[in-house]
């Protein structure tokens, strides 16, 4: 049995791993994801897998601590809405 990883250093199945339960999820719920927005997806799957093995509390309460004084919009604020 190999010795685990040093802090750091990943083995290739976690990252394989990552990638199956992302592309997972694409499928599962969004069933296509446009190019433009890939990383405000990636960055929900890898939220997800980061915090996989807390409560889902204290994911909601750690999402949530991410909002706290910011605006939030989907449209650029430097231009006036059409």
């Amino acid at each position: 049995m190999p010795p685990p990883p040093a802090i750091g250093q990943e083995y290739a199945n976690t990252a394989e791993n990552f990638i199956s339960i992302f592309k997972r999820g694409v499928i599962r719920t969004y069933h296509h994801v446009s190019e433009a927005h890939l990383a405000r997806y990636t960055a929900e799957f890898d939220f997800r897998y980061n915090t996989r093995t807390i409560s889902d509390s204290e994911r909601a309460d750690q999402a949530l601590s991410g909002i706290i004084r910011k605006r939030l919009t989907y449209r650029r604020t430097d231009r006036l809405a059409a």
